[in-house]
């Protein structure tokens, strides 16, 4: 076999199944399996799994593991020679997988590949590609200096090595995930993906970042507004100092005093009512009960263009690609003041998020 996707899954039933038939259309020529983890979710995610993806290898843990232990469960069951690990709250392209197969099969010092990730109004999302956040990179990302935490030596569309990849999707040999013993487990939420990386270059392999091909990530990252957050990225660092570092006192006092101080500085979210202007369908029919459910005008449209700020756009998966999709959202960009929904194929919801500290929104039809 030559691709296991592993999906760990936690509430988001809705985005998982946008997900699944999104991987499924990505593997349709290939020889691949998907396993979804599901760590005790209590939305239906399971018995949505078994009725709509009976193919779908489904492991039911009965508790929240957490991120890393959550997704090696998943890996031991993997059969493929290369390994995804992917949120539920993505959608990939058709040729996402094939891209990324081909880009790395004449690679002799493989590591881990990530790609390009789009939140979901389009915006590039900067931890798609990273540096390894030492003390200063950290310290300035907290001031809200993210420029050396981020890989800024490359642009959103190039390719290239990198030394820190999103655990939100990366893309390795199986041989490799079990060389390293997979995500550390003393990381139960954020650091994993960190430390994963670092591992792999202590290794002597390359990590690379593929922006030849984009991937939705519906909730990017989560802002240090969030106390909770904070509390959890700064723990994680803790984590990863003390296991690839000499203690650092400086370092302690930092972690201390920088989650501390984000309960100073934070700023209290302002939650808009969101407006729109109008909904426009992008596909070649209308899809019957869609109107009802939603508070503006819909229109019927082929293409986005001539649109106005303020629409939100509504595609049609069963009328454009996933890649089509992508593409449409990428070039629009945020700057056009758009936002955007997908209807999954044969499905009775619409879904989309317009910012990344949000699930998103569902509208069941």
């Amino acid at each position: 076999m030559k691709l296991s996707v592993v999906i760990l899954n936690y509430n988001v039933r809705y985005f998982l199944e946008l997900c699944l038939k999104s991987v499924q259309a990505a593997i349709s020529d290939l020889e691949a399996e998907i396993i979804v983890v599901d760590n005790n979710s209590e939305d239906g995610s399971c018995s949505m799994i078994k009725e709509l993806f009976p193919k779908v290898i489904l492991i039911e843990n009965k508790e929240n593991f957490g991120f890393s232990k959550g997704n090696n469960i998943g890996v031991r069951e993997a059969q493929g020679e290369y390994l995804c690990v992917i949120n539920p709250d993505t959608v990939v392209a058709e040729d996402t997988f094939k891209k990324l197969l081909l880009f790395s099969e004449d690679k002799t010092s493989l590591g881990v590949v990530g790609c390009k990730l789009i939140d979901g109004v389009g915006g590039f999302l900067p931890e798609s590609k990273r540096n390894i956040p030492f003390v200063k990179a950290a310290f300035k990302k907290l001031f809200g200096d993210p420029s050396m935490y981020y890989a800024n030596h490359l642009n959103e569309n190039d390719i290239g090595e990198v030394n820190v990849l999103v655990g939100a999707f990366m893309f390795m040999k199986r041989e490799l995930y079990q060389k390293i013993e997979g995500f550390d487990e003393d990381y139960f939420m954020y650091g994993e993906d960190i430390d994963l990386s670092y591992r792999v270059l202590k290794l002597g392999l390359q990590n690379y970042y593929y922006g030849k091909t984009s991937v939705i990530h519906y909730k990017g990252e989560s802002t240090l507004r969030d106390k909770n957050y904070a509390r959890r990225f700064y723990g994680a660092m803790q984590i990863f100092y003390k296991k690839h570092f000499k203690k650092n006192f400086l370092l302690d006092l930092f972690v201390f005093f920088g989650i501390r101080l984000v309960y100073f500085f934070r700023k209290t979210p302002i939650y808009k009512i969101k407006r729109v202007n109008k909904y426009v369908l992008i596909s070649d029919k209308l899809i019957g009960g869609l109107q009802g459910v939603l508070n503006s005008e819909l229109e019927l449209k082929n293409s986005i263009e001539n649109l106005d700020k303020g629409d939100e756009i509504i595609f049609d998966a069963k009328y454009l690609t996933y890649k089509e999709i992508i593409g449409s959202m990428d070039v629009a960009s945020p700057k056009k003041g758009l936002t955007y929904k997908i209807i999954p194929q044969n499905s009775n919801f619409v879904l989309g998020s317009d910012d990344a500290i949000s699930r998103g929104e569902v509208i069941v039809f």
